[in-house]
């Protein structure tokens, strides 16, 4: 018979499974109709520990003030084949900033973009566009090998995508690692076809204003 802190444990860890992306304590609490954060702390810890302890797939990370449960790192790009790949304009516009400015730090991307990154940052590391290394309390973020292939760009150099994200989405080459403009970004990009060049068009492509909750047309096939 399971203690009240081991069902906590299981009730916060079906939480995060399903939830698919991190989620704060409060957040937790509040899901679990709890007034006290303190045993749903605990809980997390706890349940962060088991899995640190346990062969496993499977981790829980502390992502800024929240916590996921998600793929170990080196087991995302065993599941890129049945990972459907969606993208919302404010995943797009994630994805789009990480790759001008990368190597970029997640807290930088926060400054940029606001707490919503976190949540974004694991959806593309989930798919298999970005990658993530811990640097000191934070992480640095860079595309994958499968970004460039995705949207149909010749290499995976960070000074080519930065050319083809200039001269296909008109981002302006002045812009500096954390300068304002943020780049306006075009949520109908998608792969080029494989009957098209994936050099850049000749002009900037018109970007409509993103918004959270209208997703992008997905594209047809990776």
């Amino acid at each position: 018979m399971p203690s009240k802190l081991d069902d906590l444990v299981f009730q916060v860890e079906a939480l995060l499974f399903a939830a698919g992306r991190p989620m704060s304590v409060k957040e937790i609490s509040e899901a679990l109709a709890l007034s006290d954060y303190r045993p749903v702390l605990k809980a997390v810890r706890t349940l962060e520990s088991t899995y640190a302890n346990r062969q496993s797939a499977l981790e829980v990370r502390k992502v800024g003030d929240r916590y996921a449960l998600q793929l170990e790192e080196k087991y995302v790009p065993t599941v890129h084949s049945v990972t459907p790949v969606e993208m919302a304009p404010r995943t797009l516009k994630a994805l789009t900033l990480i790759a001008y400015h990368q190597p970029i730090l997640q807290s930088h991307l926060v400054r940029m973009i606001g707490d919503v990154a976190y949540e974004e940052v694991q959806h593309l590391r989930g798919i298999g566009l970005v990658r993530t290394e811990p640097k000191g309390a934070t992480l640095e973020l860079t595309t994958t090998k499968r970004f460039a292939e995705y949207f149909g760009i010749a290499s995976s150099r960070p000074d080519e995508i930065r050319r083809f994200l200039e001269q296909k989405l008109g981002v302006p080459a002045s812009t500096t690692s954390l300068g304002p403009p943020a780049p306006e970004v075009d949520a109908s990009v998608g792969p080029e076809p494989p009957s098209e060049p994936t050099a850049a068009s000749s002009g900037p492509a018109a970007a409509p204003e993103p918004t959270d909750d209208a997703p992008a047309e997905p594209p047809s096939a990776l």
